[in-house]
């Protein structure tokens, strides 16, 4: 195995919460070494989300911050900014989700005092609307960006409220583009040896979710309905009851639709129904579809229909609730559930990283560290002795 590709890259995560804290952990499990700065005393303030708590510690925070070191720095303090500048010297990343400027600047983390120390860092800002614009500084979390992106307004049954997905997608997607982004400005900086500012936001982000739902709207100024379970575009795709519980049944092509009235035996009946002939025919008449459809799934279990359809190269699959998601076995093989030994909650199992590459796998080293936990290594490692740790310590600087 090769060594992991981001070996030597040095990441300085001031994130908290969720967007920053994955985005970072993207990174570690390539090989960056991160370096988490947290407020002396109470950290990143997930780590008081719960419960659950395993001995003390938040499973929120592990979940999202292994193969990272902990230094505790109260940067109200020079000293404290003084070991952040020293830090950023050496370092190829700072990442933050600081939403104001007066308030970066305060702390010393703005991107003119950063990127003048080292304007081979890149330098990314995750916030809630962004550095630009009329919302701008404005805070943000996952809900919100949820609730004005328009998706939490299509969550749902029609006819319902609006629904917040229950996982912080918004946190997540963010997370996901802003290691796209620096990932592409360390690219940029290999040829022309200049870091830049990374600006992403979590209302931006989570709008993207509407794809399709904003290509259809922007084309023709029709404002999208709540549709629930079903595709706007295409038809059976979809989730529908069997005998003994639900099934997602997803065809997506006319082969695929012919496949399916041949597994339920409808070649000659539905297949006759001009009303069913197409694509278009059956999202115009989605209803009666699947009312016959319906009517056949009754007559046998989910399993039975999962295996016909298998059988046929007709894309389908079971409704698993979470617990049974987390405990598959096709998603062990993929390593998807990663365990790590956390010095205070003993093993510990957490969702792995889904990208596989083939020379340059991901490699799982620790789990979450303890607040603080790496602050004198670290200390060390810039050229502080034990007098002068021990000093730092008394003073609340670390």
């Amino acid at each position: 195995m090769s060594a992991s590709p981001l070996d030597g890259i040095i990441v300085l995560d001031l994130t908290q919460a969720l967007a920053g804290p994955y985005c970072t952990q993207l990174l570690a499990d390539f090989g960056a070494d991160v370096i988490k700065i947290e407020r002396p005393g109470s950290g990143d303030q997930s780590r008081g989300w719960g419960p659950p708590f395993v001995e003390g510690e938040s499973s929120y925070f592990m979940g999202t911050n292994r193969n990272k070191r902990s230094l505790t720095l109260n940067l109200q303090d020079p000293d404290a900014r003084a070991v952040l500048h020293a830090l950023v010297d050496r370092a190829d990343v700072l990442v933050h989700n600081v939403p104001r400027e007066k308030t970066r600047a305060k702390l010393g983390i703005d991107s003119a005092t950063i990127r003048e120390r080292n304007p081979r860092l890149v330098w990314a800002a995750i916030s809630g609307f962004g550095l630009t614009g009329p919302e701008a500084e404005k805070p943000g979390y996952d809900v919100i960006a949820q609730g004005m992106s328009g998706t939490m307004a299509l969550t749902g049954e029609p006819g319902t409220g609006p629904t917040r997905f229950p996982s912080p997608m918004a946190d997540i997607t963010t997370g996901m583009y802003t290691a796209m982004g620096i990932l592409t400005a360390l690219l940029d900086r290999e040829r022309t040896g200049e870091g830049q500012e990374v600006d992403v936001a979590l209302l931006d982000s989570q709008t993207t979710w509407l794809s399709n739902i904003a290509s259809a709207y922007l084309a023709t100024g029709t404002a999208p309905a709540k549709r629930g379970n079903v595709h706007p575009n295409i038809a059976p795709y979809q989730p529908f009851r069997a005998a003994d519980g639900w099934f997602i049944l997803a065809a997506g092509t006319e082969s695929h639709w012919q496949r399916v009235l041949d597994v339920v035996g409808a070649t000659d009946t539905l297949g006759a129904d001009e009303r069913f002939a197409t694509n278009r025919d059956r999202v115009a008449n989605r209803e009666a579809m699947e009312a016959a459809l319906e009517e056949r799934f009754a007559n046998r279990s989910v399993t039975e229909w999962i295996a016909a359809f298998e059988a046929v190269g007709v894309p389908c699959g079971p409704i698993l609730p979470p617990e049974q998601t987390l405990e598959h076995p096709h998603l062990s093989a993929r390593d998807m559930i990663v365990e790590l030994d956390h010095p205070v909650a003993g093993p510990v199992r957490s969702l792995g990283n889904p990208i596989k590459l083939s020379r340059s796998a991901v490699t799982y080293r620790t789990a979450a560290p303890t607040l603080g936990a790496d602050t004198d290594a670290i200390l060390r490692d810039l050229g502080y002795d034990d007098a002068g740790i021990e000093d730092l310590h008394g003073r609340g600087v670390v």
